[in-house]
């Protein structure tokens, strides 16, 4: 039994000053495996009261120098790559390629970040001002329970870059992942209260750290209706946000695409990918290659190279994603494949059997409603018009994938769809283009350039 009583305030692991625990789970086996003591209202105003002392002497460091802090940082935590993949196969129970990809990133980022400080001009003359990119001040980055320790990593890469200190609250269903990457990060040896870390609920830590007026910035990757309530309450001090919030990616195929490689694609992006579009007088050939590849994913022991789909995090998500199973029957979609209950000879864990509907409408919910499983809609369009039509028709619009076998047809497509990325016949990642979202998937943008500026306020001096 794992047993984390510490936060991370001013440069030191201390006793917090919340009394609140919160159990850990091995979503992989609903095996209780550690609890976490919580951090308060307290702990979140320490934190940042740390975080304000150090930003007078951080933010006038010298990019050289915080290009040295950024590979320090990305030495220690790429040394303890086998511990972080540990934890999140413990706790996240993710499979095998998403840890791997995960644990690397987390290092990674920092060299990204550390690679676009080279070339960044924090002055240049505009007319007859001189205009300087000054660091915002003490930001505050709130993280989901899924990769944390990326999410934690990325934002404090952009943070550290800027010259701002950060306070860093992270899902309490991920203290393991999160008190490993904190020990990481304290290895680095960064000036004291340059970044803090405190775990604890969203409405007692994450509204104390939004409320707190000694905060300028946001950053929070989660749910749409959290993101609109944190937007809220730092608009009465006007603090700067960023949110990367929820999505209802469409994956349109092009009548001439290669379903070699679409539908792969489309299957490994399951979660975020969730709406297939397909020609109409394709659907019933594609229908058929989604079915039987769907039929060799792995479910299970995340500890196995063969595994595919991990589990929902918790109880409450399965249920959750259950409900969307039930409900898209109940609105006339098809079972394609899948359904409720659980997967075939798995007995424990929170699994949810792939699914995938057929004869879905763009007005069901299931169609519209982010559900954060591995649950695709397929719907058909009459030709490439009709498709641009029903992807643009959504509230979000954070990510999308064309396939073609003509790469100008895909662009053009791509062109005309509303999302903050777009990516044309699986593309490989690209970490130093912006990610963000369109309509309700959020507002401003990280990694490269763009994040950097994010934690950026332009001062002007007119001589």
């Amino acid at each position: 039994m794992r047993i984390i009583d510490r936060v991370y305030i001013d440069g030191s692991f201390v006793e917090p000053h919340g009394e609140q625990w919160a159990p850990l789970f091995n979503p992989a086996t609903e095996e209780q495996i550690g609890k976490v003591r919580l951090a308060d209202e307290e702990d979140a105003n320490r934190a940042v009261a740390a975080a304000r002392r150090a930003f007078p002497a951080f933010s006038n460091t010298s990019k050289e120098e915080r290009i040295t802090m950024l590979k320090r940082l990305h030495a220690a935590v790429s040394e303890r790559a086998g511990d972080l993949v540990e934890a999140m196969r413990v706790e996240y129970a993710a499979p095998p390629s998403f840890i791997d990809f995960a644990a690397r990133r987390a290092g990674n980022v920092f060299l990204d970040m550390a690679e676009i400080l080279e070339s960044y001009d924090f002055r240049r003359r505009i007319g007859r001002a001189d205009v300087e990119m000054r660091p915002s001040g003490v930001a505050v980055a709130i993280t989901p329970w899924n990769s944390n320790y990326s999410f934690i990593c990325g934002k404090l890469s952009a943070a550290i870059a800027s010259g701002s200190t950060m306070v860093i609250k992270p899902s309490e269903m991920s203290a393991i992942q999160t008190q490993v990457i904190t020990e990481c990060l304290h290895e680095a040896d960064l000036s004291k209260g340059v970044f803090n870390i405190v775990t604890g609920y969203g409405n007692v830590v994450g509204a104390a750290l939004t409320a707190n007026r000694d905060v300028s910035k946001i950053t929070f990757t989660g749910s749409t209706v959290t993101g609109r309530a944190i937007a809220q309450m730092a608009a009465t001090t006007m603090k700067r946000v960023t949110m990367e919030l929820g999505g209802k990616s469409p994956s349109i195929i092009l009548d001439d695409a290669d379903l070699q490689v679409a539908v792969p694609q489309v299957l490994a992006a399951c979660i975020a990918g969730s709406r297939i579009l397909v020609p109409a007088y394709r659907r019933d050939e594609i229908e058929a290659r989604l079915k039987e590849e769907v039929k060799v994913f792995t479910l299970g022991d995340p500890g196995d190279s063969e595994v595919r789909i991990g589990p929902m995090v918790s109880q409450k998500q399965w249920d959750r994603v259950q409900g969307y199973l039930r409900l898209g029957q109940e609105e006339g979609a098809t079972l394609l494949i899948g359904g409720e209950g659980r997967p075939e000879g798995l007995e424990r864990g929170w699994f949810v059997r792939p699914t995938i509907f057929s004869g879905v409408r763009n007005d069901m919910r299931i169609a519209r409603e982010e559900i954060f499983g591995p649950v695709l809609c397929v719907l058909s369009y009459r030709d490439e018009e009709e498709a641009i039509a029903i992807a643009n028709d959504t509230d979000y619009g954070l990510q999308a994938n064309v396939f073609s076998s003509d790469l100008e047809r895909a662009k053009r497509a791509a062109d005309r769809i509303e999302a903050g990325r777009v990516i044309i016949n699986g593309a490989p990642h690209e970490p130093l283009a912006p990610f963000g979202g369109f309509k309700q998937s959020g507002f401003g943008r990280e990694f490269g350039v763009f994040g950097l500026e994010a934690f950026l306020e332009p001062r002007a001096v007119i001589s």
